[in-house]
């Protein structure tokens, strides 16, 4: 397929790429060169006690906002940029080609939309300028020690007293809730409904709220990201239940659906493998590292798979029907692009011996290890398989 850019939007690329030369502070610059930036990293510099690193966050989110691009995808009359989406394609691989983060964290690219289709008109006053300002960010509650990958099987609690709602339960591989400061979240309100029956969406204001305690995850590659979260008689007011009472796993597939649909992976993977052959990210000179035949060729059909990748991205992100994503489309996006991101971590380590084995200065060490997750968050593989035989392929269950 031919995805050149028509006049107009060719210009508009050139408008992004002038944001991002005279724009992007000198601190991403810096994150770019060294390997990929840290997930979330606009997030934890906003909260973070270097003033250089706040600062930027600042400035990146002002440039930004300037533009609506904050929150691209959003209508115009919510405060985003009403962006097409050829458009909102562009910007995102633009980002994603010189690692450049992005701002408003899950407020913006989950919580937000979801909250247009589904949320009350006080809620979107109330939730949205915030999120847009940069001024809150949100956590999310999905995943429980019992309830991963079968996510409807979640226990999280939530009955009601009076014109509040009482939470009682635990979250787990809750991202970047140590720097949030508000959490969605599910809970089960019906023990007596089928799983997918009973089940609520809900908004906790104040991520710090009494009776709520977050302790630290720290993954194999050292890095605090994760979190669990503790609730013991959490308390917010009944006006925080998103879409129907008990039906907040219609409002939860909206959300996820969002989420799964992106072209950054396609455009990290590609970037992986030229750095490779380029010899950078602590990588050995390819000139004088001897690779055999069989990673030669290993490394070739990454390469093929990337750009795969990129095209199917691209199909997606150009589609105007989006009730195809809720059909399996979003979830074969997110299978291929998660286990592509593992496979290129394997071959670029075998690519570079020993040495890419150090994680102290070598990208694809680190690289290695942040991929392990990619096809358990979000979703496991297992899942998204699923999902494709039932809802894409029509299979039975």
């Amino acid at each position: 397929m031919d995805w050149h850019d028509a006049p107009g939007h060719a210009e508009f690329r050139k408008e992004v790429r002038d944001l991002l030369i005279f724009r992007l502070p000198g601190r991403y610059r810096e994150f770019a060169k060294r390997g990929s930036p840290p997930e979330r990293l606009w997030e934890f510099d906003r909260k973070s006690e270097d003033p250089e690193a706040r600062l930027a966050a600042r400035e990146w989110h002002a440039a930004l906002g300037e533009r609506g691009w904050v929150a691209p995808h959003w209508p115009k009359e919510y405060g985003g940029a009403g962006l097409t989406i050829a458009e909102q394609f562009i910007l995102n691989e633009e980002l994603a080609r010189v690692r450049a983060p992005t701002v408003g964290g899950s407020g913006v690219s989950l919580l937000g939309p979801t909250l247009i289709v589904h949320g009350t008109e006080a809620q979107r006053s109330k939730y949205l300028p915030s999120i847009l300002g940069g001024e809150v960010t949100w956590a999310q509650g999905y995943s429980e020690p019992g309830a991963g990958s079968d996510l409807a099987s979640l226990q999280t609690r939530a009955t009601r007293e009076g014109d509040e709602f009482v939470i009682n339960g635990q979250k787990i591989w809750t991202s970047a809730a140590h720097s949030s400061d508000s959490m969605f979240l599910l809970v089960r309100m019906d023990r007596e409904a089928p799983k997918h029956k009973g089940i609520s969406f809900l908004l906790i204001d104040d991520i710090r709220a009494q009776g709520i305690s977050i302790g630290a995850l720290i993954d194999m590659g050292g890095r605090h990201y994760f979190n669990e979260v503790f609730f013991d008689g959490v308390r917010v007011p009944v006006e925080n239940l998103v879409g129907e009472l008990n039906g907040g796993w219609s409002v939860a597939m909206t959300l996820l659906d969002f989420e799964r649909s992106n072209v950054a992976g396609a455009v990290a993977a590609g970037r992986s493998l030229r750095r490779l052959n380029d010899g950078q990210a602590g990588a050995a000179d390819p000139g004088t590292h001897r690779r055999t035949a069989t990673t030669r060729a290993a490394i070739a059909q990454r390469f093929i798979e990337a750009e795969v990748m990129y095209q199917f991205s691209a199909s997606i992100g150009m589609r105007r029907d989006r009730q195809d994503l809720l059909n399996g489309q979003a979830s074969m996006a997110k299978l291929f692009s998660s286990e592509l991101t593992q496979r290129v971590a394997n071959t670029t380590l075998e690519a570079t011996g020993l040495q890419g084995l150090l994680t102290e200065g070598s990208e694809f060490a680190n690289a290695y290890l942040a991929a392990v997750s990619g096809t358990i968050r979000g979703g496991t593989s297992e899942m998204q398989r699923n999902v494709i035989a039932t809802r894409r392929l029509g299979l039975p269950r």
